[in-house]
């Protein structure tokens, strides 16, 4: 049976889902922790430090900027499955840690090796691997779909599981969770294809191809102004719109839900009818309005509600196009590489833009977080501008045998 080059295939479908939904157990599990780990680390030793606490939570990015890179050039050399397996295994092992941890100190011991199960680079480039370029973006959403949804449920569920199993639970919880992905990668996930071998490409080449750096500028800058914004942006819904802390879910989550709505045309129409230029930049020039209105007109429930709907409908587009341009820019041989420097510069935007969004509220007000946002915003959208969107190759329709 024929299937047309506009539509997924049944593999592709397959394969978008499966990979979601091994993205969603392992993020899963690190989201359940974030809202109550303040709370938790108080009942250990050392606890009372915050540069401790901080320090626990923020070395998960860290070490997963230093693995991301080798563990994309170790799936180009060895496969993709292989390297997700050993990752998700240090990440299992890394859980379990934490949930014995006596202290403090093993808690971050705990982390970091979470950290170091670095599979984003291998999933996203086996996602890449295992579908068409005209269909790549819709699993790159289905992807960035999945991590958004189980955040705005764990900002529900964390408070209630913690009450039941306490955070050890909650860190056992995120082990099996890892080792049940392990069980969907290998029994659903098709069959990966060939590795590229020991073809050898000058990292270099990646690292300094212009149009990936515009893109790896871009999930940079993406994921400093979120973290920044969401230094800062709990406080406001306190203090102008009236919502206590526990309540918050109830902005989240209905935004979250709304903007998928929202991106799903989007994403077709960036695909289908070749509009991936003019829509990734409208994305960026949303996001720059979105600063800009929070900024101005950021003093009620209602307007902030509306500015993180419109926050999370560009996000979800630009999270979703970026991987996939990404995949479609870099050499064949070097997918797994490329992707593993864009995980990177996507985990130092995320570790910087806590800590600068910080600094700057602490010195300079809520206001100037916002302000410098659209300020990086906008420089991006300049960027964007005069970057090569690379054309979709007109693939031939897949078949199968029925």
């Amino acid at each position: 049976m024929s299937i047309p080059a506009d539509r997924m295939s049944p593999e592709e479908r397959r394969a978008g889902a499966s990979l979601a939904s091994i993205f969603a157990l392992r993020m899963l599990g690190l989201f359940l922790i974030l809202p109550v780990f303040s709370v938790y680390a108080k009942t250990l030793p050392g606890g009372d430090n915050l540069a401790l606490v901080g320090f626990a939570l923020g070395a998960y990015g860290l070490t997963q900027a230093i693995f991301q890179i080798p563990y994309g050039i170790a799936s180009d050399i060895f496969g993709r499955k292989q390297v997700i397996v050993v990752g998700l295994l240090i990440f299992a092992f890394g859980s379990f840690v934490a949930a014995w941890a006596p202290d403090m100190n093993w808690i971050i011991v705990g982390r970091v090796l979470q950290g170091a199960g670095a599979i984003s680079a291998a999933v996203t480039a086996l996602a890449a691997d295992l579908t068409r370029e005209e269909h790549r973006t819709k699993v790159m959403a289905m992807i960035g779909s999945s991590i958004g949804l189980v955040f705005a449920l764990s900002l529900v569920g964390a408070p209630i599981l913690y009450g039941w199993i306490g955070m050890g639970g909650l860190f056992c919880m995120t082990g099996g969770l890892a080792l049940a992905a392990i069980i969907l990668l290998l029994k659903a996930v098709p069959p990966a294809p060939p590795v590229n071998g020991h073809e050898k490409l000058p990292l270099r080449r990646v690292i300094f191809d212009k149009d990936l750096l515009r893109l790896n500028l871009g999930i940079f800058v993406l994921h400093m102004v979120q973290m920044a914004m969401f230094v800062v942006l709990p406080h406001a819904l306190v203090d102008h719109g009236g919502l206590e802390a526990a309540s918050h879910w109830k902005v989240y989550l209905p935004a979250v839900l709304v903007s998928f709505a929202v991106m799903i045309p989007a994403i077709i129409a960036a695909e289908r009818k070749d509009k991936m230029r003019p829509i990734f930049r409208a994305a960026i020039g949303l996001l720059a309005i979105v600063q800009l209105g929070l900024l101005f007109f950021g003093q009620s429930l209602w307007t902030l509600s509306l500015w993180l709907l419109l926050f999370f409908v560009a996000f979800n587009v630009l999270e979703a196009t970026l991987p996939s341009l990404v995949s479609r820019t870099a050499p064949a041989a070097a997918k797994g590489a490329a992707l593993g420097v864009y995980n990177t510069t996507q985990a130092i935007g995320l570790f910087i833009g806590g800590a600068a969004g910080g600094y700057v509220a602490q010195n300079f007000g809520d206001n100037a977080v916002f302000a410098t946002a659209a300020v990086l915003v906008v420089i991006w959208l300049v960027v964007a501008n005069s970057m090569n969107f690379p054309r979709p190759r007109t693939a031939p329709a897949a078949t199968q045998t029925v």
